[in-house]
């Protein structure tokens, strides 16, 4: 049976910004490393290196975490250094009403997406997944695994629900977007103490290198945090690889500090409208946002079976991602600038005339994904993104 939309939430608790005794480094060299050990330093979970050689550092009694970072630096100038900050999912409360109208919003077209290319392959990065649902029993998905996690496992409501808007399988309560394509999903999330799922820098570094050995193109991040100079360093690796990633704008408000990964430049930022092609009351602004996609009351997938009514900017990501993964599957040589471009050029203008602080460059457009107009590069914002600090 579908769930109570209306249940009990489980007590709101506050979410800790980052960790309280660690921070994180990225391209330590092996010597400085040892030297740091020799200060007392403790290193602790450490990446492969394939996008960002990132280990967690523990600093010695005594040392403040800005102290440490600071040191990290003098040590080795050429590493990065920061606070080892968490990312939380962007999922807003549940909500009623109907959500069937979201894919005429977009104008998808499953049959049409089908004629342009191979099924693609779209990597997920968010919490644990219930494969035995409905939607998802049967489907092409492959969970990625990663190192063991510092907390209990996560929640599957979250991942259960993008994953079913992504690959559902047709004919089931909750029918994706994209049931041919290949899901390639890996759970970077966990509980601490309670808390809500959460993530961390050195989680979702870990995440994109098991990506991209498998050599997965476009990754959907329904997720956001804090800008951090050691995830923007692995971020940038990623893209030079040619991932294209695509993250959700954050739940923080209008008048909140830009969301990241959404923030870095060349990540294509979602943010989410309600039917009536509103924006999302909690949706964060700015000039990073890229454009929109239907986030508010969507039928959701649930673990156990059914679904349920959700909204938040994670909501609107699916689309935006199906979208990119076909275009990318009918042209494997599009960079993410040519790729955003090419979205961005049909897109259902919203709120003040051209590219705006709320909707980016409009609402997605998925009619004729295999025949956009043509748009030059220049139009898009995925190399004029403010650079984060």
């Amino acid at each position: 049976m579908p769930r109570d939309s209306h249940a009990a939430a489980e007590p709101s608790l506050p979410k800790p910004v980052r960790a309280q005794r660690s921070i994180v480094a990225a391209g330590l060299t092996s010597g400085n490393l040892a030297r740091l050990k020799a200060q007392g330093f403790q290193a602790q979970a450490a990446t492969k290196g394939t996008l960002a050689s990132v280990v967690r550092l523990v600093p010695p009694r005594g040392m403040s975490l800005a102290q440490a970072k600071r040191r990290v630096q003098t040590v080795d100038a050429g590493a990065a250094a920061d606070f080892d900050h968490f990312y939380y999912t962007d999922e807003g409360p549940g909500c009623t009403g109907p959500g069937c109208e979201a894919v005429s919003l977009v104008g998808w077209n499953l049959p049409a997406s089908r004629q342009c290319g191979p099924a693609p392959t779209i990597g997920l990065i968010d919490t644990g997944i219930d494969r035995e649902h409905e939607a998802l029993r049967g489907q092409e998905i492959e969970v990625v695994p990663t190192i063991r996690k510092p907390g209990s496992s996560s929640q599957r409501d979250h991942g259960t629900a993008v994953a079913a808007l992504l690959v559902g399988r047709g004919g089931s309560s909750n029918p994706g977007l994209l049931p041919g394509a290949r899901l390639l999903t890996v759970d970077a999330f966990y509980r601490d103490r309670g808390t809500a799922d959460r993530t961390d820098v050195t989680m979702l570094v870990t995440a994109l290198e098991a990506l991209a050995e498998r050599n997965v193109r476009v990754v959907n991040m329904s997720l956001s945090g804090p800008p951090n100079e050691v995830l923007k360093k692995a971020i940038q690796s990623a893209q030079d690889k040619g991932m294209i990633i695509i993250a959700a704008a954050g739940n923080n408000g209008a008048g909140a500090e830009p969301s990241y990964p959404a923030g870095y430049p060349g990540v294509v930022a979602v943010t989410a409208v309600d039917r009536r092609l509103g924006v999302y009351p909690r949706a964060t602004q700015g000039d990073y946002i890229d454009m929109a996609a239907p986030g508010v009351e969507l039928w959701v997938a649930a673990p156990g079976g059914g679904g349920t009514t959700k909204s938040g900017t994670s909501y609107a990501v699916p689309f935006v991602s199906a979208a990119a993964a076909v275009l990318q599957a009918s042209d494997p040589k599009l960079n993410s600038a040519r790729l955003q471009a090419m979205l961005e050029s049909g897109t259902r203008d919203l709120g003040q005339p051209g590219r705006d602080k709320t909707y980016g460059a409009g609402l997605l457009q998925a009619a004729h994904l295999c025949t956009p107009e043509e748009t030059p590069i220049a139009q898009s914002a995925a190399e004029a993104k403010v650079e984060g600090p």
